[in-house]
Formats: C-alpha cells, structure tokens, sequence
C-alpha cells in the first residue's frame, strides 16, 4: 500500500459518519445474502426417523417424510408437521415465510397488520407472528423486505460496475484521441442523452417482459453515460502530461499509455461517483418496479412493496416499512459516497495530493 493511499484510507476513516455507514450497509448486505437462512418457508435442519434432512438446501418430497404423494415438501402442512413432530424435530430460520410464501391462519384479513400491533384476545393460539405484518396477497412482508433489499442492492452493483466500465472506457477513448472522434461521439451523447429515459425505457418494458438481466439491459443503454464526462476530461487533462508523451515517444501503446499511465488519475472521479451511481441504481429499479415495469410480477420488490403502500392506504404498515428501508440504503450510500469524496479531495492531503 503506497503512502498516498495510506493517506486517503485516514481520511475516509476520519470521516465517522460515513465509515460507519460503510460497515452498517455491509452488515446489513451481507445477511441479505444468506436471506434464505433468514427467511424461509423450509426448515433449516430436520432430524426425521433417524435420518438427517437439510430443507434449505435440498429439495425433499413428502415421501421422504411418509407421505402420499410425491411432490415437494410442504413444511407448513399440517400432515407434514404432525409427522415431523411424531418421529424427529426441525429447527426454523427466524422467519419461518419465503418472499412467495403465503401466510395461513391470518387472525384479520389481509394485508394483516404486524402480530405485535393486534390486541391478544384476537390472536388464536396457532396464528402465525409477522413482525412487520403481511401485504395485501397474505405474504410475510419482513421476509420480503429481507429478499428485496438483497436483489435491489444486487442489481445496483451489476449495474454500477457494468455502466462504469462502459462509461470509463469510453471516455477514455474520447479524451485521449480528441479530434473528431471526441468531436463526434460529444454529439451522439447530446443526442442519446436527450432522449426521454424514461418514457423508452416504459415503452421496451411494454413491448418485452422484463427480467433481471434484460431490465439491466435496458437501463445500460443510459446509465453508461454518468461516466464519460468526467473520465474524458480526465484524459483530455492527462494525455498532455509529460510522462505521458514520453511513453508515446518511446513506442509504447496507446492502450498501455491509456490503461496503464493515463487511467489510475480518471479513476480517483470514478470511485467518488460509484456510490451516487449505486443509490441511484436502486432508486430507479424502486422507481420502474413502482410504476409495474419493473421485474415480473411476485418477485421481491422494494418499489411493489410501496405500490402495495399507496393501493393499501388502510394499511401504513406497507408504506412505512417501504420508506424506511428505502430510505435507510439511500442514506447509507450517500453517506459512504461523501466520505469517499473527501479522502480522495486533493486539499484534504498533505502536499495537496502528491
């Protein structure tokens, strides 16, 4: 580790705020990744006549279990409960609900506000507890909200790195060559930029069911040029440097000047944007998913859950729970994304960043 980047990592550590939002937003994401020993309609163990079953991570049928039919595993069954208990035990992630998984024995209708908020002469003995109730399909909104954060997050990252690598090699070629191929690749991003985003990118959602990756696909066509800008005035900047043009005099390639001496200055801006591109690669997959062309209909969504907040204005728990953590993540970004800036802000370094 070189003394300068000794030098940023302080300052960023120096900013607490944002240090300690980095480690909350990596908590909080790593556990999203194991959402499925969080949040489960499966056993995590099931100790059954003297074998060993691992529901989480194999599927078993109800034969396995003495049952009739040899479909998959129901585990809230009642049958297969009574033969679990009868011959073994079974241990439970905290929440025993999937994303998809639709919630029985609901004391109210749903969407059912959380068990904690219902008086106790209206829960029955096996009535289910939902910590932050259900929505309006009886499905366990903490479970969703678990699996939601982990897919969004997931989608920011790809989406994040994949634009930034367009984005960063694209302004490179601009900055370095100039002439008209800057002159004429400005003009088509006038143009491509001027588009209207989002009513395209409605429009292709309309004509295709979007996916994970072609949704990603379709927000690639403009996400791509947050980049160019910054990088290409960073090439413009660099390519007149003096090592640079001695590099070039020696004989040394235009991509090794451009990747290898050229490119380590851009990426300074790059790394400061990537948070802000991050929070706002959530915020618009939130946005389309609120709109209904987002992700197929069922899949664990943070913008479904606030539409479900504004069709359900009886229920606040929907939209509350969809705020804050909608909320909570944008905040933590920005956050991370300020203290990034700041340790890689030349004034805040001795010798002005030398």
């Amino acid at each position: 580790m070189t003394p300068l980047t000794r030098r940023r990592l302080a300052n960023f550590r120096a900013n607490r705020r944002g240090w300690w939002s980095l480690w909350l937003f990596a908590v909080l994401f790593a556990a999203a990744l194991f959402a499925e020993f969080i949040a489960n309609d499966r056993p995590l163990v099931v100790r059954y006549d003297g074998r060993w079953f691992f529901p989480v991570l194999v599927d078993y049928a109800e034969t396995d279990f003495d049952g009739v039919f040899p479909t998959a595993a129901d585990y809230h069954d009642p049958f297969l409960k009574e033969q679990i208990a009868s011959k073994g035990w079974a241990i439970w992630p905290p929440i025993p609900y999937s994303y998809r998984s639709v919630v029985r024995n609901l004391p109210v209708p749903a969407p059912a506000p959380p068990t904690w908020l219902l008086p106790a002469e209206a829960i029955a003995p096996d009535a289910p507890y939902n910590l932050l109730g259900t929505d309006d399909q009886a499905r366990d909104v903490a479970a969703r909200v678990i699996y939601g954060f982990r897919l969004s997050v997931l989608f920011g990252f790809t989406l994040t790195i994949v634009s930034s690598i367009i984005g960063v090699a694209a302004g490179a070629v601009q900055g370095y060559y100039g002439g008209w191929i800057d002159l004429l690749f400005q003009r088509f991003i006038e143009i491509w930029s001027g588009m209207p985003q989002l009513y395209m990118l409605i429009i292709l959602a309309s004509v295709i069911e979007p996916t994970f990756w072609i949704l990603l696909v379709f927000l690639l066509l403009f996400s791509w040029m947050s980049l160019v800008g910054v990088v290409r005035a960073e090439f413009l900047r660099g390519r007149n440097f003096d090592y640079v043009r001695a590099a070039r005099a020696l004989g040394v390639s235009d991509a090794r000047v451009m990747f290898r001496h050229i490119l380590p200055n851009a990426m300074v801006a790059t790394l400061t944007f990537m948070p802000f591109i991050l929070s706002g690669s959530v915020t618009i997959l939130a946005s389309l998913d609120f709109l209904g062309f987002g992700l197929p209909p069922g899949s664990p969504s943070l913008g479904e859950l606030v539409q479900q907040g504004k069709n359900n204005l009886q229920a606040p728990w929907l939209g509350i729970t969809a705020f804050v953590v909608l909320a909570t993540i944008l905040t933590l970004l920005i956050f991370v994304g300020e203290a990034v800036r700041d340790a890689f802000d030349p004034r805040k370094l001795p010798g002005g960043g030398r």
